[in-house]
């Protein structure tokens, strides 16, 4: 009581010392336009007299930081800071959630000197208090720079940053500061040269430094570090250095402005803003990477690929993933896409597993292209741009034409048919290469197919033999692959069936594919010949596949698919075409038959 806090707002507000001071102000709101920071503030006071206990904790509760106001020229008000007010705000709360505290010494034109002396051991045991401001409202000393450094505490906390008690970065900032600095490494040396630098300080402040002002942040590092600065660039520990000093010295906008302009939120988690921005994708149509997104993961690649051997060993991987929360992908990656000789991930194959991602669960993608910080390194508003909703498929079957560069394919067959070795065979790995280097198995295998001289990728995707098909979406893809074994005699019974159950009336375009026809055929089920049961339901005939060779097994099988999934509207008339010219010919040949034997009879009979 007494203190002045009333006298305070009324100075700020009114611009001059109010002659009359009631008990306690009404709550104001200065408009974000007249504020440095441009955020609205509301300032709520407190009088002792007028209010209980139970209000004030009301009004804490809702607080998002606490002035406490003391006499300069009382010390008993300063003691109660410490015994009573500090602890009525933040006693019961854990400490990363404490309110923030600005100390605030009113009175300073009755007092000679500063009480800094006796504040300073109050702001060193609680490290809630972000600052304290020596002001006077009778002559408007420091009132404006009060209510400054208040919205700055809110704005830009000190407590997720630095503990001033260990004095340094907390474990959370280091971190957040650590995957900026990686990302911001282009050429991954582990050092941010002059280039790197001047990126950085113009992705997050609008401007390049200076040549001079570079050096100058250089030779402050290099005074201050034994390791901060080398071969004239700026080390991580530099790095991390010069946000300490950047805290240390009051200036924590500077360290939020690169943290924020990062994707980073007040509890230093990636927002969920900048990690999943809005993207619609419609019923019907799917998503894939465009030529940004193919280009920025390609730079990638090559930053990462330190040996230059054109793939990606383990630990480079494990480097690449550095700046996510967690490893995305599992050990089945190496038998989802197309590796080395040596079985590491070379280019190709990494694009096809981001093709992948970007197919099945465009939500995932755009974190994951979040985590390589593609906004701020590619300069886009955000990941999406580096994505494409294509056009709804009806659309496509109605025009007779696609813009689509993926498809899906789903393999389908009994178990025992040989889908996991199509699947393998596809990634160019014969029965022998599979049985000698098994690895994780993966329900998944993507490569690119030349559909017309243009490349496709082609997704596969094994459907388990006890798969139930209760909705809809179950059996929709852009192509089927009915799998059975030549040598199972129940093998295509299981495809029949599903295929009529399913894909008979859809408009999804089904191959059936013969495997195993290295092995003696066996005679399939009664009444069931998979050609006829093909011919009569206006389907090629079944394609007959083996990856039982030396070498890499044959692409054609996998060039029909990736075909008939570009152009689905062709098949049945390709069908009804084939079928009639099958017949035409037919016919001709009876027809030169007939005529034959009428040429004997008569040549005979003279």
């Amino acid at each position: 009581a007494q203190v002045g806090k009333t006298s305070l707002i009324m100075a700020l507000v009114g611009e001059e010392f109010p002659e009359e001071v009631p008990p306690r102000a009404e709550e104001i709101t200065i408009p974000a336009d007249v504020t440095p920071e441009k955020v609205p503030t509301h300032i709520v006071d407190y009088s002792e007299s007028e209010q209980t206990e139970e209000e004030l904790q009301e009004e804490i509760a809702k607080a998002n930081v606490v002035c406490m106001v003391y006499d300069v020229t009382k010390e008993a008000t300063i003691d109660k800071i410490r015994t009573k007010w500090i602890p009525m705000v933040n006693g019961g709360l854990e400490k990363g959630s404490r309110i923030p505290i600005i100390l605030v010494g009113n009175k300073s034109d009755l007092q000679v000197g500063s009480s800094m002396e006796v504040i300073l051991p109050i702001m060193n045991q609680f490290s809630e208090i972000e600052t304290c401001v020596e002001c006077s409202a009778k002559n408007l000393k420091n009132i404006s720079e009060l209510f400054y450094y208040a919205q700055k505490a809110v704005l830009h906390p000190t407590a997720p940053l630095y503990d001033p008690e260990e004095k340094q970065l907390k474990p959370a900032c280091a971190r957040a500061l650590t995957r900026i600095f990686n990302l911001s490494d282009q050429d991954n040396n582990q050092i941010l040269s002059d280039e790197e630098l001047n990126y950085f300080q113009k992705s997050c402040f609008g401007n390049p430094l200076a040549p001079q002002a570079l050096e100058d942040v250089k030779m402050v590092v290099w005074k201050n570090t034994t390791d901060g600065v080398q071969d004239n660039g700026l080390t991580l520990n530099g790095f991390l250095f010069l946000n300490t000093l950047f805290i240390q010295r009051g200036r924590h906008e500077t360290t939020w402005t690169i943290l924020r302009r990062f994707g980073y939120d007040d509890e230093l988690e990636l927002t969920d803003d900048y990690l999943y921005p809005q993207f619609r994708v419609p019923p019907g149509c799917s998503t894939e990477l465009n030529h940004l997104g193919y280009q920025f993961l390609q730079r990638l690649f090559e930053k990462h690929d330190k040996d230059q051997d054109g793939a990606l060993s383990h630990t480079e991987l494990q480097n690449f993933f550095s700046v996510f929360p967690c490893v995305p992908w599992g050990p089945e990656l190496y038998n989802t896409v197309c590796t080395t000789d040596k079985g590491l991930l070379s280019l190709h194959g990494f694009l096809c597993q981001w093709t992948l991602v970007a197919y099945l669960d465009v939500r995932r993608c755009l974190e994951c292209l979040g985590y390589l910080g593609y906004p701020i390194l590619s300069e886009q508003d955000s990941q999406t741009q580096a994505l494409t909703v294509t056009r709804e498929k009806r659309i496509d079957l109605e025009k007779g034409q696609t813009q689509r560069n993926v498809f899906l394919c789903k393999v389908l067959g009994a178990r025992g048919a040989g889908k996991s070795a199509f699947l393998q065979a596809f990634l160019g790995r014969s029965l022998a290469a599979q049985r000698e280097s098994p690895g994780q198995p993966s329900l998944y295998a993507i490569n690119t197919v030349q559909v017309n001289g243009q490349e496709k990728y082609l997704i596969l995707y094994e459907v388990s033999a006890d798969a139930t098909f209760s909705k809809p979406s179950d059996a929709a893809c852009d192509v089927a692959c009915f799998i059975y074994s030549l040598s199972d005699p129940k093998s295509f019974s299981y495809c029949a069936s599903i295929y009529k159950q399913h894909y008979v009336d859809s408009q999804i375009p089904c191959v059936f594919v013969a495997s195993k026809t290295d092995l003696p055929e066996a005679s399939q089920q009664p009444g069931l010949f998979p050609a006829e049961f093909c011919y009569k339901h206006c389907l090629p005939p079944p394609f007959l596949f083996s990856c039982h060779s030396q070498g890499p097994p044959s692409t054609a099988v996998y060039t029909k698919l990736a075909t008939a999934a570009t152009f689905p509207h062709l098949n049945a008339v390709e069908l009804g075409v084939a079928s009639f010219w099958l017949r035409v010919a037919l016919g001709a040949a009876v027809t030169a038959l007939v005529g034959f034997t009428l040429y004997r009879l008569l040549a005979k009979n003279k």
